[in-house]
């Protein structure tokens, strides 16, 4: 039996349903699935047992990184004596993302596109890119809120530029007065704040 077989056969857990149902919704906010093949996938999804079970539930899906199928990916250290992934690199599993009366999250192990769209209808979306890497060596996230609010949190060893307007709406940039070094990764942050805000936080690095 091989590695891989051996692989596909482990036990998949709660956290990783989850996080394979985040992909899915993505998909179908991408146009990818109907509304009704994702319930569909979603129910397939919760009654799989084993990564292999989960295989099957995306393995026509672009981008989708299952868990268990990849190795984690290797951590260096920082000056600042904590630890974060490779920063660069990867292949992203999708550039877009639309939640209408809903709202959609990103955290973990996740690639964030050179270039990342976000609109948020009367709902939310929170970005969190503290374990996430990054297509490029710089990145541009351009995110639309309307009555409707979104968080990114940046990580303490990328660099971060915050340029978005507000209409009855604003951005709020906790995260640019603290700056790693230069020569670290830049994620730029756009777009528009209408009857609703963005705020870019920074996270500090754990050890």
């Amino acid at each position: 039996m091989n590695d891989s077989r051996d692989q596909r056969e482990l036990r998949a857990s709660d956290a990783d349903r989850d996080r394979v149902a985040e992909d899915l919704r993505e998909a179908a906010a991408e146009g990818r699935l109907s509304l009704t093949e994702l319930d569909e996938r979603i129910d397939a999804l919760y009654a799989a047992k084993t990564y292999g079970e989960l295989e099957l539930v995306v393995d026509d899906l672009p981008g989708i990184i299952l868990p268990g199928n990849t190795p984690a990916a290797p951590r260096t250290p920082l000056a600042t004596g904590g630890s974060v992934p490779d920063r660069v690199g990867g292949q992203p599993g999708g550039r877009s993302v639309k939640v209408v009366f809903s709202g959609v999250q990103r955290r973990g192990r996740w690639v964030v596109p050179s270039r990342y769209s976000v609109k948020a209808v009367f709902g939310g979306a929170e970005l969190d890119l503290t374990e996430a890497q990054l297509e490029t060596h710089e990145v541009d996230i351009e995110i639309t809120t309307v009555f409707g609010g979104a968080v990114v949190y940046i990580p303490a060893d990328v660099h971060v530029v915050v340029d978005g307007n507000g209409i009855f709406g604003g951005f709020a940039d906790e995260a640019s007065a603290r700056q790693p070094p230069p020569g670290a990764p830049v994620v730029r942050i756009s777009g528009k704040a209408v009857f609703g805000g963005v705020s870019v936080k920074r996270k500090p690095v754990e050890s």
